[in-house]
């Protein structure tokens, strides 16, 4: 019989409070120190919310939920996590906030790029996984990083199903695709399960994708592609602070509107001193694959002449066609379905303008 939630929180309320919160006997549960229990088949996540000063104290607690509910029928797998309440709180003395953490070089992977854009619905994620396996096929060993917390997308485009196991140091290891890395909210909670989170826990997350993941599985990665959310915000700062970015590659489409937001993004690579690899116009032009007339849906070049006018490079236009959005629902991305089409050879192209910013030597 498949275990239910009301199980798991029923034996979870067995487990004491170790905060000095609350009555004496106050269990976890009623505490609020449970976030959220997410249920695939028979393995079990399991959230909990805490003050980052409080992480020593809850430990024990966070082994005693994996043990008590791992003894459950029908559960064959748990796995607890901590992620932060709140954000640290100022300084003492002065009453100002402390200085933001000093980016670090991400362990096993030599450069590190952002794909971005500012707005949704542009096509950064297809971008990524093509630009991914593009790489991957010049020779490099690539990684994703699936950062969009709230809509996640990177299961789908690479046609995966499997869950992270842990390194024996406890970091994620990445699930692989086609001799890529990558790690996603995707692979760890159901996909019609969503992430009702504060951005604290989000900060949590992404500092989780970025240093406690074990990208030095197996060997290191050459390129490690970061796919960001829309906006400029929690994700984008947090990413910011915690590793060293080599480069922003700014996707969008030609539209007016599109290229609004993409000023936002870069602006905020500007002021971040992140330097920009380039621009890619997607969705550029539309070639009806009956009669191949060829319309501007989206208007066309308004990326270029962006990146023109901001001094960055273009680094390609890659059309809209059927066959991009197909392979992707596939769960094979163009470059790696039809790796001769014009379309991949567009993946291509970006890809060389990349390794070229990067200095990147096969």
């Amino acid at each position: 019989m498949a275990i239910t939630e009301e199980e798991i929180v029923k034996a979870l309320r067995q487990i004491k409070n170790p905060l000095k919160t609350g009555a004496p006997d106050q269990n976890i549960v009623s505490a609020g120190l449970l976030e959220s229990i997410a249920i695939n088949g028979d393995i079990v996540s399991i959230c909990l919310q805490i003050d980052p000063a409080d992480a020593e104290r809850v430990e024990p607690v966070r082994a005693a939920c994996e043990k008590i509910v791992e003894a459950l029928a029908g559960v064959s797998k748990v796995r607890a996590i901590m992620t932060a309440k709140k954000a640290p709180s100022p300084a003492k003395g002065n009453g100002k906030a402390p200085p933001p953490p000093t980016p670090k070089k991400i362990k096993g992977v030599k450069y590190f790029i952002a794909v971005a854009s500012g707005k949704g619905g542009v096509g950064k994620s297809t971008t990524s996984v093509n630009l991914a396996y593009a790489l991957k096929q010049k020779g490099l060993k690539v990684a994703i990083a699936d950062c969009d917390v709230y809509g996640p997308s990177a299961a789908m485009l690479l046609g995966l199903n499997a869950k992270p196991e842990f390194t024996d140091d406890d970091r994620i290891k990445p699930v692989m695709k086609d001799g890529l890395k990558a790690i996603s909210m995707s692979f760890l909670v159901p996909p019609e399960t969503a992430a009702v989170w504060r951005g604290p826990m989000v900060i949590g997350a992404i500092q989780q994708f970025l240093t406690g993941v074990a990208w030095d599985m197996d060997g290191d990665v050459d390129v490690l592609i970061a796919d960001l959310p829309p906006g400029t915000g929690d994700v984008q700062l947090t990413m910011c602070q915690t590793a060293i970015v080599d480069g922003a590659v700014i996707v969008s489409t030609p539209q007016d509107l599109a290229l609004i937001d993409a000023r936002k993004a870069v602006d905020m690579f500007t002021k971040t001193r992140i330097p920009i690899l380039g621009v890619v116009e997607n969705m550029s032009q539309f070639v009806c694959p009956k009669c191949h007339q060829v319309s501007n849906l989206f208007g066309h070049g308004g990326a270029e002449q962006f990146a023109h006018q901001y001094g960055m490079d273009f680094l390609g236009a890659v059309p809209l066609h059927m066959d991009i959005r197909a392979c992707a629902d596939a769960g094979t991305p163009i470059v790696e379905a039809k790796p001769d089409s014009p379309e991949a050879q567009s993946y291509h192209h970006i890809a060389d303008g990349v390794m070229r910013h990067l200095a990147v030597e096969l």
